[in-house]
């Protein structure tokens, strides 16, 4: 398989500069698989719609904190086009979840097989309390995906996590590709799990925002990002565990297995000028 690392969306949130982070803005780090069966998509960014019209695809308030970039050059839909390759060339997409900065650009590609946990799937579409009711955005389904939604029973031991799922209907990849069961930050958030020639790459979505949570010497976070977290989270004992065991999964195993978030420009700018 080859490996694109594509950042889907840069977000300048106002007045903040560097005490947000290292770089003073946040990005979409979605992945893009080339596989024998056709491309796979992990979480898809922003989209054309949402960046044409983003009060109806962002939630109430979202745009003026956050500062979107808005720029459809960014958008997964346009980074495949100059590779070469169609929307239809997607065949799958990979949830971590379905906030609208992950699922904004689902309706690009209406012909992918569109893979989320049935608790994500669930809280997005019946959504219960005020941050599920606040965070989920209907009309970027209103397209009707294709959904395929994977329930968290079962699964196989992989690395300290116990209910870990391959996904033996994705073009053939089941010892390539798994989800890793990390909620906390939305009902059913998880990770995705790459394998690369390289080792194993874990996409952990927004189960933690800074690069240096996951430093062996301890949790490292910029105020505002720490704050955020606790905010937007569905359950902060949950998210809390499980970025702990994100933090052992990095300092026991970090030659077998990469992570990287959603939203560090410092782990992109690292991965992406590496391949």
């Amino acid at each position: 398989m080859k490996i694109h690392h594509l950042n889907c969306a840069t977000f300048c949130p106002p007045l903040v500069g560097k005490r947000l982070n290292d770089e003073g803005f946040m990005v979409c780090h979605c992945l893009l698989i080339e596989s024998p069966a056709g491309l796979i998509l992990v979480d898809t960014g922003l989209g054309q719609k949402a960046l044409a019209n983003p009060t109806l695809h962002m939630p109430p308030g979202t745009a003026f904190m956050l500062g979107p970039k808005l720029d459809q050059a960014e958008t997964a839909l346009r980074q495949i086009e100059r590779l070469g390759f169609s929307p239809r060339d997607v065949r799958h997409v990979l949830m971590t979840h379905l906030d609208f900065d992950h699922a904004g650009g689902l309706s690009d590609f209406p012909d992918a097989a569109v893979h989320v946990f049935e608790d994500e799937y669930q809280a997005a579409m019946r959504p219960s309390g005020f941050m599920e009711k606040n965070r989920y955005c209907e009309p970027l389904w209103e397209h009707g995906p294709h959904w395929q939604r994977h329930r968290l029973q079962g699964g196989e031991p992989w690395f300290g996590f116990a209910k870990v799922r391959a996904l033996p209907d994705v073009a053939g990849l089941a010892d390539e590709l798994l989800i890793v069961p990390v909620q906390g930050h939305s009902r059913g958030h998880c990770a995705i799990a790459v394998k690369a020639d390289s080792g194993w790459l874990l996409h952990c979505g927004d189960a933690y925002f800074y690069h240096g949570e996951m430093e062996s010497s301890g949790r490292r976070c910029t105020p505002l990002l720490s704050g955020f977290q606790s905010v937007a989270q569905f359950d902060g004992v949950d998210r809390r565990h499980n970025q702990e065991r994100l933090r052992q999964l990095a300092t026991q195993h970090g030659d077998q297995v990469r992570l990287f978030c959603a939203h560090d420009p410092t782990e992109f700018l690292r991965f992406s000028s590496a391949r």
